[in-house]
């Protein structure tokens, strides 16, 4: 599928942005609910749009909206009837474009570019099953599931779906029928252990689901150790010849039994230029990846 995004991806690096959370928990939004941050397109959009902004002024060439845990099922929950979802879903998609509307203000000459986000089922039960997949639903009931809320995002005309966080190739299967016909490009993004998706399965058979999806023009890996992607980058180019994209967490570690994170960061420019040199076109970080990291990226990226 062509698209002006395709286009820039093919000719990039282009930098994305980095954890859209982490960036409003330290605007000091509470962010402990089912719903994520995408709680707070109901209750402060300005927040998201001003995150995104953050990202944008940081060098992000390529904002994630906040719709990763945005379902119909998960707005039900909290009493949101589906036409206010959707509206809600929509709005993600206008919140990241107003913030690149800004960003433009600064900078017009800058190509700015919104990626609607679509996360796994396993994030709308809000349990941590999305870093192991294998939810014990058949493809059909997953594209049942996905199709409803894509057709929402495409249809606010994004430059690019993100299918991100994927954990198993069942769930990714499913996606990919789902994406069909909606006439907006997507890019592929599972989340990974070593060298196998989360839930088990080897890369290159995980990659090799996209290779002949028009309707995918990028995929790579998410949410996973910096150690983990540069294989993981070597193997979607190789399998899929698609562009790559690589957007890892800090490196550090969650503790449940504490609730906070322990370890440093091993997120490094040195493991940026390597990425770019195995394939990879859109870099940017997840979990603990910030502003400042994604100056960082920013200025580690060769310019073509």
């Amino acid at each position: 599928m062509t698209s002006d995004f395709a286009d820039a991806l093919a000719s990039g690096p282009l930098v994305l942005d980095g954890g859209l959370s982490n960036q409003l928990e330290a605007a000091g939004h509470d962010l402990g609910d089912a719903l994520w941050s995408a709680r707070l397109l109901a209750e402060d959009p300005e927040a998201i749009t001003r995150a995104h902004l953050a990202y944008f002024e940081a060098g992000a060439e390529v904002v994630i909206t906040s719709s990763y845990q945005a379902t119909f099922e998960g707005f039900a929950r909290r009493g949101i009837g589906r036409e206010r979802a959707a509206e809600l879903l929509a709005l993600s998609v206008a919140s990241a474009r107003e913030a690149a509307r800004r960003a433009r203000t600064a900078r017009p000459e800058r190509a700015l570019w919104v990626a609607a986000s679509a996360g796994p089922y396993g994030a709308m039960l809000a349990d941590g099953s999305e870093y192991r997949g294998r939810y014990g639903l058949g493809r059909g009931a997953l594209e049942r599931f996905h199709r409803p809320r894509l057709e929402v995002l495409a249809a606010a005309r994004p430059d690019v779906l993100a299918l991100e966080t994927v954990p198993d190739t069942d769930e990714a299967a499913a996606l990919l029928r789902a994406v069909r016909g909606l006439d907006v490009p997507a890019w592929l993004s599972y989340t990974v252990a070593g060298d196998r998706t989360r839930a088990g399965q080897p890369l290159d058979e995980a990659f090799a689901l996209a290779a002949d999806a028009d309707e995918v023009i990028a995929v790579g890996v998410n949410c996973c150790a910096p150690e983990d992607v540069s294989g993981a980058v070597e193997t979607a180019a190789r399998v899929t010849g698609k562009p790559v994209v690589a957007y890892p967490n800090s490196g550090e570690t969650w503790d449940a039994k504490s609730q906070g994170w322990r370890g440093r960061s091993s997120y490094t420019a040195e493991r940026v230029r390597d990425w770019r040199e195995r394939g990879a076109r859109l870099v940017g970080g997840c979990c603990r990846v910030g502003p400042e990291t994604i100056t960082s990226i920013a200025r580690a990226l060769p310019r073509e």
